[in-house]
């Protein structure tokens, strides 16, 4: 199972880099738009919509409101998408510590519809926003990847190698707080590189890895919000598209909480306004 995870990582990921590097915005949020469609297709399944006419259709909703926020994104609405994001994921951490201290949870169907859609629109938004900013938006983009990619890995092999402690047992018993404090040193090594490339100094360099911080804590949170929402919905994978991976959304889990909270930080601390 492991090397197949490796295989396919080692065809997705370069061409998920080759994208940020040579599309424009527009052509890149189409290509987005089709990873959060297969990802709605697959949430439509824990929200418990049986059948190809209802996934069909929230999957065609949630498209149709991409539409409109890439057409209104210039505007006010992508600070309000991103905001109420952000009131997202701190009521998502709540429920997730609510999970694991044995409170029973439970949605109805439009409950997870309506989570599914905050979890994957402002995802998308903050992908596009970053990658449209000017002069450093590519590089950020491709920074802001390989910072999960390298905190998730870090944290596998952590966890493997020194995990004891669970996380938390009950919402993904596999996870430990020896995986956090890897991926933690690894997101701090890598923002220091990336900080010294850029040459940040002084209590720039610090706030940039406090930033780097918090994105990754948020992006373990997405990871256990779509855990939470699976054993809910009595499921172990979102799907089978990727060998070795499971769905779409179990691929980009982490970055459905990291991408909003990495931009909206960065727009705090005033480097993108």
């Amino acid at each position: 199972m492991l090397k197949l995870r490796i295989l396919t990582a080692v065809v997705l990921i370069p061409v998920f880099i080759i994208a940020v590097l040579y599309l424009n915005t527009a052509s890149f949020a189409v290509l987005m738009a089709t990873v959060i469609a297969l990802a709605a297709w697959e949430w439509a399944g824990i929200a418990g919509f049986s059948g190809s006419l209802k996934r069909g259709s929230y999957t065609l909703a949630v498209v149709t409101l991409l539409i409109l926020t890439y057409i209104f994104r210039s505007g006010p609405l992508s600070v309000w998408i991103l905001s109420i994001a952000v009131l997202w994921w701190g009521l998502a951490m709540h429920l997730v510590l609510r999970y694991q201290s044995h409170e029973s949870l439970d949605f109805a169907a439009p409950a997870k519809a309506l989570i599914g859609l905050l979890v994957l629109l402002p995802a998308w938004l903050s992908l596009l926003i970053l990658h449209a900013f000017e002069p450093d938006g590519v590089l950020l983009v491709i920074f802001l990847l390989v910072l999960i990619w390298s905190a998730d890995i870090a944290a596998y092999f952590a966890g493997r190698r020194w995990g004891k402690h669970k996380l938390c047992s009950r919402v993904s018993p596999g996870k430990s707080w020896e995986g956090v404090f890897g991926a933690l040193a690894a997101s701090v090594a890598l923002a220091f590189i990336y900080a010294l490339y850029v040459q940040l100094q002084g209590l720039e360099l610090l706030i940039f890895i406090t930033i780097c911080i918090i994105t990754v804590l948020a992006s373990i949170l997405g990871d256990l919000l779509e855990s939470l929402m699976k054993r809910i919905s009595n499921m172990k994978d979102s799907g089978s598209i990727l060998p070795g991976h499971g769905g779409v959304l179990d691929r980009i889990d982490s970055l459905t909480a990291a991408l909003p909270i990495f931009l909206c930080s960065l727009w705090a601390w005033e480097k993108l306004v």
